[in-house]
């Protein structure tokens, strides 16, 4: 008599070696990709040494920035997820080379959506109800889907106004870490051997910055603390921040009130169709208006709060009726601790005033370590914070260009970085790629003055007095207030 034999489950057993080979593939496109970018850049700089006509020089750089954009989004492209962040990031006029941004700030919304039939399932895993008896209306097609997660338009049962849906995609979070440990161990080669930044303590804080982002039940969380926040200390809030249907927060699904309006990125379009020339006085003053609002929002934020959203990337920003703005996604949010703040507030007020003096102490009191290797010492360092912490880049500064020995930050090497720090810096480069791609030339620390000495006062750090503005060129008097 045969025994019988056991039914082996065949697609179970592959499925399951796919999915643990899947981050070894990665990992491997990433180091194949990544050293053949950086390579290609290291002997370029050896070629270009050769070339001394200044014109043909700039055109070899070009042509060299055009072929690595093209391998930089094939890489993003291909691999997803995280790199689209990457992409975010680093495709901003301020900070890449224009051929860079041409071809990095298609990638926003390239993310691949989930089936509708997957995202079915993952509603009625985490609400624990079925989808028709939660929702009286629910578009399968996504208004837009991004590295983590995607959203949907919907009317709950019994409702009149629509809500918008974000449900996070199956598997993604092991992906990304992943990924973030491959850029984490490439950045320390890189600060070794040509950036001198400390870009690791960077990686690391993106790290559990993006940790955050796969709990939608603390994203709530955020979103209704910065709610209140804004509306509570303003008469009328500077930006707008979507209600969250309290009973319908689980862990990878979030609903929330939607906001109509279009993306900021669109913004030219949209007041194009309306027979307003964009490049207008009438357009420019809508423009100016939409970012001071913003950036008002996030001097409140980190200044007088603290707790702030750190991911105001276009896609993130909508115009509603009246050129309000709607800050959306709040996965990415900081808390700074109470030292960092008014150690940062310190330094709005020395990027304000043009103190290099007061710069090199804020540097100190942050935590941030630098070596100089220049004379005129104070001067760059103060050079390198209005780089860094400011949306108005220094006169002659139109990018930032860590690889030229003219570079502040060749010439001041930062070798010690506060993680939770980075958000800030993450936060002001983005605000400066608002502003760029608007068209508006502003300083961000100069709008903040204000909000960055009341923070002081309030924790006792300054006093009130008549004296000079100690580095400004305009040379007035004025009432300023000097540090205890």
């Amino acid at each position: 008599m045969l025994h019988s034999l056991p039914i082996v489950d065949m697609k179970g057993i592959k499925d399951k070696f796919s999915s643990q080979l899947r981050p070894l593939q990665r990992s491997f496109q990433f180091w194949v990709r990544a050293v053949d970018i950086y390579a290609g850049y290291k002997v370029f700089q050896v070629r270009v040494n050769f070339e001394r006509n200044v014109q043909k020089r700039e055109a070899m750089w070009e042509t060299q920035h055009e072929l690595a954009a093209d391998k930089i989004y094939s890489m993003c492209s291909d691999l997803g997820g995280f790199f689209l962040k990457v992409a975010q990031i680093i495709g901003k006029p301020d900070l890449a080379p224009a051929a860079w941004v041409r071809r990095l700030v298609t990638l926003c919304d390239h993310a691949p959506a989930t089936p509708f039939e997957t995202v079915k399932l993952v509603l009625e895993n985490e609400l624990g109800q079925g989808i028709d008896d939660v929702f009286e209306r629910f578009d399968m097609e996504p208004l837009g889907s991004a590295s983590i997660a995607q959203v949907h338009k919907a009317r709950l049962r019994g409702d009149k106004g629509d809500v918008v849906v974000k449900v996070q995609h199956p598997g993604v979070q092991d992906l990304m870490m992943t990924d973030l440990h491959n850029l984490q161990a490439f950045a320390l080669y890189v600060q070794k051997t040509d950036v001198k930044f400390d870009l690791y303590s960077v990686t690391r804080e993106m790290e559990k910055q993006i940790g955050y982002e796969f709990d939608f039940m603390r994203e709530a969380g955020a979103m209704e603390r910065i709610r209140k926040f804004l509306y509570e200390n303003n008469k009328r809030a500077p930006v707008l921040v979507p209600r969250v249907i309290r009973n319908m927060v689980a862990r990878r699904v979030l609903v929330m009130e939607y906001m109509d309006g279009i993306p900021i990125m669109n913004l030219g379009n949209e007041i194009a169709k309306r027979g307003i020339d964009p490049h207008s006085k009438v357009a420019a003053a809508a423009k100016q208006k939409i970012i001071q609002s913003l950036t008002l929002a996030y001097g409140q934020m980190i200044l007088k709060s603290g707790y702030f959203h750190a991911d105001p990337h276009p896609g993130n920003i909508l115009i509603c009726k009246g050129s309000e703005a709607t800050l959306l996604d709040y996965g990415q949010v900081k808390d700074l601790p109470e030292q960092l703040r008014l150690g940062y507030a310190n330094l709005v007020l020395a990027i304000a005033d043009g103190d290099p003096e007061r710069a090199s102490k804020s540097y100190r009191e942050l935590g941030i370590g630098t070596l100089s290797k220049c004379e005129n010492e104070q001067q760059e360092m103060l050079k390198l914070a209005q780089t860094m912490f400011d949306t108005k880049l220094p006169p002659g500064v139109v990018m930032l260009q860590p690889f030229s020995e003219e570079s502040s930050i060749k010439k001041i090497a930062v070798e010690a970085f506060p993680e939770e720090l980075f958000s800030v810096l993450r936060t002001v480069h983005l605000l400066r790629g608002l502003s760029v791609g608007l068209g508006i030339n502003y300083s961000c620390a100069e709008q903040w003055r204000p909000i960055a000495e009341e923070a002081l006062i309030q924790a006792g750090k300054l006093k009130g007095g008549f004296v000079k503005r100690g580095g400004s060129k305009r040379g007035l008097v004025r009432r300023l207030f000097r540090r205890d």
